[in-house]
């Protein structure tokens, strides 16, 4: 009786059907790239990043970047691929760590730091005014979670922000007012279907205290 073998897996079958995202600028600019399909994961969109990056032309370039819930790290590739300094992507999956490692080796960069942690977890950590200091932040926590008002006070606690630090912020868009630091001061916004992106520029000052924007 002849030996039974189990299918074969069609290899090029599986990649076409993996979401992919596309760097809108800069170095990698045109240059696809997998991401896992995990519930919730929605990389931030083209038309959003072409806006958000036109905003910081002059701030991405050379800057330390931290990625608060990086999910697919559509906003640290982008900010990588313009120049930054560095990213550190954080977020609680491992299966978007391990993707987010595969593309930065795919693309040759050395500039990443990927954690596998949850947000809250890895910031509670940090020891104040021991760590890096970020000069650009991208947020973009899961929505109806009220976790912004938390993060924020965290970032300034730990002291994780350079003196004038950019805080990149995506929520809901019935959300009307985010509760952030008094030192924080909204640049930007613009609101995109279900999703409003805020932009905000830190200053030293009154940094210890929480008000609404």
């Amino acid at each position: 009786m002849p030996r039974r073998h189990p299918p074969r897996v069609n290899q090029n079958s599986r990649k076409e059907n993996q979401p992919m995202l596309r760097i809108i600028g800069g170095e990698w600019r045109s240059r696809k790239l997998p991401f896992p399909e995990i519930e919730g994961l929605r990389p931030t969109p083209d038309r959003v990043r072409e806006t958000l990056f036109n905003w910081l032309q002059n701030i991405t370039p050379g800057a330390r970047c931290l990625d608060l819930f990086a999910g697919s790290g559509a906003l640290g590739l982008e900010a990588l691929s313009r120049g930054a300094d560095s990213v550190t992507f954080i977020d609680n999956a491992h299966e978007a760590t391990r993707q987010l490692r595969d593309n930065l080796n795919l693309l040759k960069s050395q500039n990443g730091e990927v954690i596998t942690s949850a947000a809250l977890t890895w910031l509670e950590a940090r020891q104040t005014d021991t760590e890096a200091r970020y000069d650009l932040v991208f947020l973009d926590p899961p929505f109806r979670k009220d976790m912004v008002p938390l993060i924020c006070e965290l970032l300034e606690k730990r002291n994780l922000l350079s003196d004038n630090a950019v805080i990149y912020i995506e929520a809901e868009s019935e959300l009307s007012l985010l509760t952030v630091p008094n030192n924080w001061q909204e640049s930007r916004s613009k609101t995109a279907g279900q999703v409003t992106y805020r932009l905000f520029f830190r200053s030293p000052e009154d940094q210890t205290e929480t008000g609404s924007s």
